[in-house]
């Protein structure tokens, strides 16, 4: 027989009972931290995955700008051949070519540094870390500072 519920339950089902045992108490946070342990490790997961992903863009365009930088000393080298050979008539072209390609390189060189220089870090993780041992570091001090009310015995 298939699991399947025949009523719509008036009352949570995962809720503790009324008095709940010490043990259920332990078991339910337990629960609770594992599953914000899983939780935290999800979203570093996450943020590790796009600063990963953001940081190879930013690798593409610096191996694009050392790909048209190896071209543009090829030009360079023409440049100086034909400089020395004639005497201004071929070298203008072969300068402004030069100059085109160091231009280029210099744009894909400044696009890769910044797509790199976006690279943060799990910055969200690392603050609700901080937030969740805060959590439970003033919870234990409150507990030890403020016990709670005493009640003194009446008769005196």
């Amino acid at each position: 027989m298939p699991n399947t519920i025949t009523s719509i339950p008036l009352t949570d089902p995962h809720a503790l009972p009324p008095n709940p045992s010490i043990g259920e108490l332990v078991k339910d946070a337990s629960s609770q931290v594992s599953s914000l342990v899983r939780a935290e490790v999800e979203l570093a997961r996450a943020e590790i995955t796009r600063d990963v992903k953001r940081g190879l863009t930013g690798s593409v365009f610096f191996i694009a700008a050392l790909v048209v930088l190896f071209y543009s000393t090829f030009f360079f080298f023409f440049f100086v051949a034909t400089l020395l050979d004639e005497w201004l008539t071929r070298w203008a072209s072969y300068l402004i070519v030069f100059g085109i390609m160091l231009v280029a390189t210099a744009l894909l060189a400044l696009l890769g540094y910044l797509k790199v220089r976006r690279i943060r870090g799990p910055r969200e993780t690392i603050e609700s870390v901080k937030e969740t041992r805060e959590v439970f570091t003033s919870h234990d001090h409150q507990a030890v500072a403020a016990p709670g009310p005493r009640t003194e015995p009446s008769g005196r």
